[in-house]
């Protein structure tokens, strides 16, 4: 099994680069490859804030890869989880962090009050709660 870095699914994906897309796509359809969990969160910050893609292409093109034969994603259940998050309005990021957070009691962030707010309407485990000062 091979392990992939971001920029080898940026290309597939974007196509920015015809050679390396052709490698980039050589290489995911042989299979037998490992896809990081920290890969994904980098490859979503890319696509969204580098390239600039819409939100919703960007979970389309999360979901293509996560689903790709031959593809093995670490903890795929929980970037599954975080995806469904995002579809209802989470941060991809923070909704990595609260399904990776899955045995925990709460989620603790003192960065968006939004966040909490919008993880509390739907009821989303664990809670997300923004500490008193």
């Amino acid at each position: 099994m091979r392990a992939v870095d971001t920029n080898i699914l940026v290309r597939f994906y974007l196509r920015d680069d015809p050679a390396q897309g052709r490698i980039a796509e050589s290489v995911l359809s042989a299979g037998d490859v490992f896809v990081p969990k920290t890969v994904i969160l980098e490859l979503e910050w890319v696509l969204r804030y580098v390239a600039d893609q819409p939100a919703n292409k960007v979970i389309e093109c999360l979901a293509h890869l996560i689903a790709l034969p031959g593809v093995t994603v670490e903890d795929r259940d929980e970037v599954d989880a975080a995806l469904a998050y995002c579809r209802d309005g989470i941060d991809f990021a923070d909704a990595l962090h609260l399904a990776a957070s899955g045995e925990c009691s709460e989620l603790l962030t003192f960065d968006d009050r939004g966040y909490a707010r919008r993880a509390k309407k739907l009821r989303l485990e664990p809670p997300v709660r923004v500490p008193k000062r």
